[in-house]
Formats: C-alpha cells, sequence, structure tokens
C-alpha cells in the first residue's frame, strides 16, 4: 500500500476526534443529565453565546484509545471551553462537562488545566471570563503517579484570581460543585444559582463519613441555604435559561476589563424626567415604611435595573442601573425590612457591592433611610459592629465618585457609611430628610432618664422633650448651615444623579486600570 500524498489520513482522524468529543459523556450520560432538568455544558455555552461564535479550545484533549498503536476511540476531558461573543461583546466561556466523570479533573493526566488556561486567557485579553460550573473537584478513584499530591503544588485559583483583578468573573452554578469546583464559584463577581445547583466544601457523602449525619445536597448546600441565608451565592434562578439571562444581565452593566469604562448607552428616557409620585412615596409618619425599589424603578432609565443578593441582607438593596445612559451602582436601604437598620448581612452585602462597583470604576449614588446599626442580642453576637465599619470601611476607601440622596432617615455610625467623608462628600436632602447622631426618641429616653422619671407625667414630658428637640431636626436648618450640600424637589432626583453621573464619569476616566489595595479590612 503506498504513502498517501498529503494529510488526509490524519485530517480524517482529526475529524472523528471532534466527532467523538461532541458527544461527551455519551448518549446515556447526557439523557441522564437532561432528566434531571440539567443542560449539558454545550448547551449553556450555546444558550448564552451569539449563535455561531463559539470557538472551542483544547477539544481535543482527552484520552485516546489505541488497538496495536491505531486509533479506535476517544473520551473528552470533562471541561469544555473557549472563546466567544454575548451580545456582540467579546468573552471567554467554559465550564466542566458533569457527563464525564462528574466533571472531576484527573490531576496526573493532565499537563495543564484546561480550565486554567482560559482564565489566563481572559486575563490577557482582557476579556469577561463566564464559567458554568457543576463538577466534583479532584478524582479521588484516578490512580495517581503513584504517590500523593500535596495541595499546594497546583495554582488552581491563582488564574482566577489573577483575571478577576482586570476583567469581570461572571459565573453559574449549575448543578452539585464541590471541593475546588465550590471554592472556584466563591471567586466569581457575580454568581447565580439554578434550582439544581448546590455547593460544598464536601458533599453529603462526605459529611455523613465524617459527621455521622445525612443530608441531601439541597439541605446542605441548594439556593435556599446559599442564596438567601449565607450569602454566598448571589441570586437565584428560575432555571437554566434565568440563569444565563441574569449573567447577560450583569455584563450589560460591566466593562469588558478595569481598563475601560462601562459603555454609555443613551436612550430615549430624558435625563431631567421628573415623577409627581415621588413627591408622595414618602409617608408624613416617620415611623411608616414605604417601597424603596420603587424609588429606584421611577428614577433609572424606563425603570429597568438588575439587583444583586435581593435574597440576602434584606435592609439594604444593592442594585446596577443606568441614568441617562451612564451605569451606576445603587446602594438604597429598605424601609420595609426592620426599618432599613444596618444587620452584619446588609453590612457585608453593601460593602461588598461598594468594592464591586469602585473595582470596575462605576459611580456610587446611596438613597440613604437607615435608622442606624441593628441593635439587640442578635446583633450583638453577629458582631454587627465589625460588620458595619467594614462597609464604612469599603466606602472610605473607594476612589469613585459618590453621591448621596437622604430620602429620610440618617442616624448614626450607619448614616455615615451612606457616604465617603473622605472625598467632596456631596450629599443631598429630600424635604423629608430626618438626621442626627441617634434618633431623638430613644436619644431623650437615655439623655434625659432622670428628668422624666421624676415628672408627674413621665410620658407625657418626654414627648414635650421630643416636641421641642424635633424643631431642630428640621432639614432646611442643615441647609441654612451648610451641614447639607442641597435640599431637593425629590422629582428632581433623576436630574441631580444624571447631573453628578456626567461629571463622574469624566473624572473616573483619568483614573482607570487596577486599584491598589491598602490597609486591613476591620
Amino acid at each position: 500500500m503506498s504513502e498517501p500524498q498529503d494529510w488526509q489520513p490524519e485530517v480524517d482522524e482529526l475529524n472523528e476526534r471532534r466527532r467523538l468529543a461532541l458527544k461527551m459523556g455519551g448518549e446515556e450520560r447526557v439523557t441522564r443529565q437532561h432528566e434531571l432538568g440539567k443542560l449539558t455544558i454545550r448547551e449553556r455555552i450555546d444558550a448564552i453565546a451569539d449563535p455561531g461564535s463559539f470557538h472551542e479550545i483544547g477539544g481535543l484533549a482527552g484520552y485516546g484509545a489505541y488497538e496495536e498503536r491505531k486509533f479506535v476511540g476517544f473520551k473528552p476531558l470533562p471541561y469544555i471551553g473557549g472563546l466567544a461573543k454575548v451580545n456582540g461583546r467579546k468573552v471567554v466561556v467554559g465550564g466542566e462537562d458533569f457527563t464525564v466523570s462528574g466533571g472531576a479533573a484527573d490531576i496526573s493526566t493532565q499537563e495543564r488545566f484546561k480550565s486554567l488556561f482560559l482564565a489566563d486567557m481572559a486575563r490577557e485579553y482582557r476579556i469577561p471570563l463566564i464559567v458554568f460550573h457543576e463538577g466534583a473537584g479532584a478524582n479521588v478513584a484516578a490512580e495517581g503517579d503513584g504517590h500523593g499530591h500535596l495541595p499546594s503544588s497546583f495554582d488552581v485559583f491563582g488564574p482566577d484570581i489573577r483575571a478577576g483583578q482586570e476583567v469581570p468573573l461572571v459565573f453559574s452554578v449549575s448543578g452539585a460543585t464541590a471541593g475546588g469546583v465550590a471554592a472556584r464559584a466563591m471567586l466569581g463577581h457575580f454568581t447565580v444559582m439554578t434550582p439544581s445547583g448546590a455547593l460544598f466544601a464536601g458533599g453529603p457523602p462526605l459529611v455523613e463519613r465524617a459527621l455521622g449525619a445525612k443530608v441531601t445536597k439541597d439541605e446542605l448546600g441548594g439556593p435556599d441555604v446559599h442564596v438567601a441565608r449565607s450569602g454566598a451565592i448571589n441570586n437565584r434562578a428560575k432555571d437554566e435559561l434565568d440563569a444565563v439571562q441574569q449573567m447577560k444581565q450583569f455584563l450589560h452593566y460591566m466593562p469588558s476589563n478595569v481598563y475601560e469604562q462601562p459603555a454609555v448607552l443613551p436612550g430615549g428616557d430624558p435625563p431631567d424626567r421628573e415623577e409627581q409620585e415621588l413627591l408622595s412615596i414618602v409617608p408624613r409618619k416617620r415611623t411608616r415604611p414605604y417601597n424603596m425599589r420603587r424609588i429606584v424603578e421611577l428614577v433609572v432609565d424606563d425603570g429597568e435595573y438588575f439587583e444583586i443578593q435581593p435574597e440576602f441582607g434584606s435592609t439594604v438593596h444593592t442594585i446596577l442601573a443606568r441614568i441617562g445612559g451612564y451605569v451606576v451602582g445603587i446602594v438604597a436601604n429598605n424601609p420595609r425590612m426592620l426599618a432599613g437598620a444596618m444587620t452584619a448581612d446588609s453590612a457585608d452585602k453593601q460593602g461588598h457591592f461598594v468594592e464591586l462597583c469602585d473595582h470596575f470604576h462605576i459611580p456610587l449614588v446611596f438613597l440613604a433611610d437607615v435608622p442606624g446599626f441593628m441593635l439587640g442580642l442578635q446583633a450583638e453576637a453577629t458582631g454587627t459592629l465589625r460588620h458595619g465599619m467594614r462597609a464604612y470601611w469599603a466606602t472610605y476607601l473607594a476612589t469613585v465618585p459618590v453621591f448621596t440622596v437622604i430620602t429620610r432617615k440618617n442616624y448614626g455610625m450607619a448614616g455615615q457609611a451612606t457616604a465617603n467623608v473622605g472625598s467632596i462628600n456631596y450629599r443631598v436632602g429630600w424635604p423629608s430628610g430626618d438626621w442626627g447622631s441617634i434618633p431623638i426618641e430613644g436619644g431623650v429616653a437615655a439623655a434625659y432618664r432622670r428628668e422624666i422619671e421624676a415628672a408627674p407625667n413621665p410620658d407625657q414630658r418626654r414627648r414635650e422633650l421630643e416636641e421641642h428637640l424635633l424643631q431642630f431636626r428640621n432639614p432646611f436648618r442643615t441647609a441654612e448651615a451648610f451641614g447639607i450640600e442641597d435640599i431637593i424637589d425629590p422629582r428632581q432626583t433623576r436630574a441631580y444623579i444624571h447631573r453628578f453621573l456626567e461629571h463622574s464619569y469624566e473624572s473616573v476616566a483619568r483614573t482607570l486600570g487596577v486599584k491598589a489595595k491598602a490597609g486591613v479590612r476591620p
């Protein structure tokens, strides 16, 4: 038999290998994935990538089968990824293939981890990294190299950490994740979890073996645990396609890297639009709650915004939006939950969001209505003071411009965390503004305790003292002393924020790049 005159036989083998790789773990395991209500990693990539834009990298990595040195079969590695576009923007996208070895990596047979290469590629090309996580970390069943490997011998998290210093990391926990895969999911700037998702350091079998407790994956680390209670995951998705949509929404507000600003997308919503509803949205009765999300909706472009961690730390909202086309990070207290008081959870949520916006050069707006730090036994047991000062620390060290709109209450240390006293500290208040070191009601009871107790009618005397002091809490008196930069008509809030963002974007353009971090977080 004569030797071929070209390389067609090798190209045929190449095409056969690619065909086999597309089968992933085989028809039976793909069917099982679908029966569990989950997409395969290739289907997830197809769902988020613009049609025809995905270019796979490392598709030939895996395990070839040979008979007498002749290729007879192929099993791909349990990771798929490459370059793609999302809404026209270049990205790196990948994820574990659960149909192959449960997405578990075999450290003994891979010269280079594909997932780490892709993270380095995102940083090198300065484009966002999108990852769908579903896997068990290392494969304990692998024979290895005949010896154990020290965990610290492999730089498995460094590429994500380095990439996150320069580009957005957008992750989904789309199935059960444990060990290293779960740890990598914690490094994302935004992480969403599907109903099938779960996250834990060690799964139910390890928990039963180590602790003797039988738990399901949902009980151990499902959305109810990590979205609503621990806050380890930012958002919950209704299904896989909703997770993809949320990942796209987050990217919509992000720059491609820290060397750029978020895109300005002017639309048809006039920057000076006024909404009559804002004039009456804050009740005259100071103890009555109102809908802060509604204020956000009335102020932002076309009423559209994206809330991060809506189920966790619910006394504060953290929101990405646009006003006049400019991206803005909004921190808004929630008077419907504990009167908007800062708890340990809401402080962590606020501080993390401020750092996110500062890192990606997104100006911050606070919609402030906070009575102070949460009080009581639970508040002290959870370290509210320390967590609260972490939130203050994050804002104080932020270098992006900050603008504060005080809609009602602004008291004490939590009130200080709604502005940046280390910078220009531009604040405006609504006529409903009510501020001070501590609320008058509690302050009078503490400062005038003996006088109140000695009065013939203690309740009446307490009310008289409160009424006397309330006259000095008139926001216009603060404005007279230039203790606040302005009192504004609530209907003009959108115009004020837009003007702030116009100037902020010009200022921020001169400070782009990776930001230095200094100090020790409280």
